[in-house]
């Protein structure tokens, strides 16, 4: 599942094209994705503006002039391609191959830029687990009600991750991957943020959050590595994951900077630290860390 640095690569791919730009036509080649898409789909966003792309979490949103707004979901295997008549193919360098058959294109936006020449955002998703719904009349979508605080920007400081994690007893991943505390975060770049921390997966949540000098530490250390740590994912554009893909049919290369994620058995990557990387796990998924470093 793509996470949220993968979701914000595309909508920053994505915004160039789509942003101003009139929707002219939509193609929906089959009835639904995940879900079935929503009465009158085409119907609603043909003939409307785009006004601007966003994301919440692991979900992009556009906001489109006179029209609900549209939640898109990419789903496991779920990508977008920009394309016009010149340049038909994706560009950019792969390390995995995309999905390229026709049969997975399942959703064609034909789109009207306020200049130069028309464009098709193209949906591909070969699982069909991603989904397009609308937020009605306004109205925030069921699916992004009760998510927790973003994870970028400053807003996240380690005051705030003691007032949500105080007094919890489940171990201090699992609260880091709870969409209702903060919103976004995944396997991946969890297990990345608590070896910047030098704190254990395992390690009481709540103990972050006692007082004292010591668990003001942590909990500041922790919430300086998850901002870095997805800002630092952002810029090298995901983690390149096997069916992820940029808006312009590229990867990511973020994966090759990894320090603790799929590295089982290798040395830790901290100064001085003579541990390895092992891997456990936790609620059925697996977590990379280093024993020796992260307590």
């Amino acid at each position: 599942m793509p996470e949220l640095p993968e979701v914000e690569t595309v909508r920053r791919g994505l915004q160039p094209a789509m942003e101003g730009a009139r929707i002219m036509r939509v193609e929906t080649r089959r009835p639904d994705l995940r879900f079935p898409f929503p009465e009158r789909f085409a119907e609603r966003l043909e003939g409307r503006r785009i006004i601007s792309l966003g994301r919440r979490a692991k979900y992009l949103t556009a906001h489109i002039e006179d029209a609900p707004v549209l939640i898109c979901h990419l789903g496991m295997s779920g990508s977008f391609r920009v394309e016009t008549d010149d340049q038909a193919q994706s560009p950019g360098d792969f390390h995995h191959e995309r999905p390229k058959a026709a049969a997975h294109d399942h959703v064609v936006f034909h789109l009207e830029p306020p200049k130069g020449e028309p464009t098709r955002i193209v949906f591909n998703d070969p699982r069909r687990f991603g989904f397009m719904l609308f937020a009605e009349n306004g109205a925030e979508h069921p699916m992004l009600t009760g998510l927790g605080v973003e994870p970028t920007g400053n807003a996240l400081d380690g005051k705030l991750l003691a007032e949500l994690f105080r007094d919890r007893r489940s171990p201090l991943k699992a609260a880091l991957l709870d969409q209702r505390l903060i919103a976004g975060l995944g396997n991946i770049y969890v297990s990345e943020a608590l070896w910047r921390a030098g704190l254990s997966p395992l390690r009481i949540a709540g103990t972050i959050a006692k007082p004292g000098k010591k668990a003001a530490e942590a909990s500041e250390r922790l919430a300086s590595s998850i901002r870095s740590v997805i800002a630092d994912a952002i810029e090298a554009g995901g983690s390149s994951l096997r069916d992820y893909v940029h808006a312009d049919g590229s990867l990511g290369y973020f994966q090759h900077s990894f320090s603790v994620y799929d590295r089982e058995g290798q040395p830790c990557r901290t100064p001085g630290c003579k541990g390895h990387v092992e891997r456990i796990v936790q609620s059925g998924r697996s977590t990379f860390y280093c024993p020796r470093c992260q307590r």
